[in-house]
């Protein structure tokens, strides 16, 4: 049993967080003329930059490899067949391999939509295909442990498959825009076999995609994180974003809200804020408010919908995410 310990351990340090290319980038800025915090600065900058981009290139790949097997035709299809719960969580499921903002998956709500499928299974599938993915399961471990991403990816299906059965069962169909109802959607498409060759030059085009979508905002997000861990000082963390202060999740929810960026952007300021002291809850209420309901994506959403069933979406969600910061604040002892 301590092997298997041992051996995970290794993996969770070493392959997946890369403390190895901490260590070395701290050992290389060692042999310049550099204040301590200057140096923490370049240091975190640096080594999660480098983290970031790797995890990143080989998840978008791995993970594109995988959606290959199920393009939008496929997809609709599948859903088609399903109802009932037992939609909602497949429909939750198929948003962990899809793309990884809101605004990006609008076009795929759409057709779900126009294809017939009930509202509650595509708005399952509208909250889980920004929120949770495979890749935020790796990215959330390399900081927080195994634990607490598989924690994370759990809960964050259960609010889509919750948010969306409620809005199913509050009939809100009527509250969609006319064209996305009159949109004619043909199932018995056929789709065209891929080839091995075929998948992996896809998948490597979804990964230079990707990277031109999100390298902005993880430099903007390393700065941020780079500028808080070595900078502001852990008592205003605590303070302000404190695990015994009630306002924390709530504030943290609604400063994210505003914001767009995706789970890479958000995990450099995710990181920081865990070591400064934030409680857990807060920071994931954070990362799941920027990622599922940041402004531009409400916008887009706003394009299909009317503002009744909007409103509802947005509450929905908000509230959930509140509910799940609680209850990791509160119970993040079983993580340890």
């Amino acid at each position: 049993m301590s092997v298997i310990k041992s051996i995970f351990i290794f993996i969770q340090d070493q392959i997946i967080s890369m403390k190895w290319l901490n260590t070395l980038i701290g050992n290389i800025l060692n042999n310049f003329a550099l204040s301590e915090t200057m140096k923490g600065v370049i240091q975190f900058f640096i080594y999660d930059v480098i983290k970031i981009f790797v995890l990143l290139s080989v998840l978008i790949f791995c993970i594109s490899y995988i959606q290959s097997y199920f393009p939008p035709e496929r997809t609709k299809k599948i859903l088609s067949r399903f109802n009932g719960i037992s939609a909602n969580i497949l429909a939750a499921l198929f948003g962990t391999v899809t793309p990884f903002c809101s605004c990006s998956s609008i076009p795929l709500f759409i057709g779900f939509t126009s294809a017939g499928i009930p509202i509650s299974i595509t708005f399952s599938f509208l909250i889980s295909s920004p929120l949770v993915d495979l890749a935020s399961l790796i990215l959330l471990s390399s900081v927080f442990g195994m634990k607490i991403a598989i924690a994370y990816v759990i809960v964050g299906l259960v609010l889509a498959v919750a948010g969306g059965t409620l809005l199913g069962k509050l009939k809100m169909e009527r509250y969609l825009e006319d064209f996305v109802k009159n949109i004619k959607s043909n199932t018995d498409v056929e789709i065209q076999s891929m080839t091995k060759k075929d998948r992996i030059i896809y998948s490597k085009d979804q990964v230079m995609q990707t990277i031109k979508k999100v390298y902005l905002y993880i430099f903007i997000g390393v700065g941020i994180g780079a500028f808080i861990h070595n900078v502001i000082p852990e008592a205003w963390i605590n303070t302000v974003l404190g695990k015994n202060n009630w306002y924390s999740v709530p504030l943290a929810t609604l400063v994210g809200i505003p914001m767009y960026a995706d789970i890479f952007g958000t995990l450099p300021v995710a990181e920081s804020l865990f070591y400064k002291g934030a409680g857990i809850g807060t920071i994931l209420s954070f990362m799941m408010a920027v990622t599922a309901l940041s402004l531009p994506s409400i916008i887009m959403i706003k394009k299909v919908v009317k503002i009744q069933l909007l409103v509802l979406f947005v509450g929905i969600v908000t509230l959930g995410i509140i509910i799940i910061g609680y209850l990791f604040n509160n119970f993040y002892f079983l993580f340890v």
